[in-house]
């Protein structure tokens, strides 16, 4: 590519960047409302995820505890550890809408 057709392409990419960077409109409340639940089931599959990764730590730490006591090793001193949260099933409760308080009346003067 010669010099005049990368010039050519480099104005053409300056002209239709206008385009691109242009701005969005705000999103709608159903869109505002289905991101919030999206994000909170993603949350919630974060919990799952943390919740079957620790049973299965449990289950590995048990065979090799078993490994050892079945060749007659002695265990190494054990960790404490919190015990694993099930999160359980995902329920999706949307926040209530903010509501602007009604202003008070002034209290009447004496």
């Amino acid at each position: 590519m010669n010099h005049r057709a990368s010039l050519s392409a480099a104005l053409l990419a300056v002209l239709f960047a206008g385009h691109v960077l242009a701005k969005l409109p705000p999103p709608s409340e159903e869109a505002k409302t289905k991101a919030a639940e999206a994000a909170a089931k993603a949350a919630h599959a974060g919990k799952v995820g943390a919740f079957l990764l620790c049973k299965s730590q449990d289950r590995t730490a048990a065979a090799y505890l078993a490994g050892l006591k079945k060749a007659g090793k002695p265990a190494p001193p054990m960790t404490a550890t919190p015990p694993c949260a099930d999160p359980g099933a995902f329920v999706y409760a949307p926040a209530a809408p903010a509501v602007a308080a009604a202003p008070q009346p002034a209290a009447p003067k004496k």
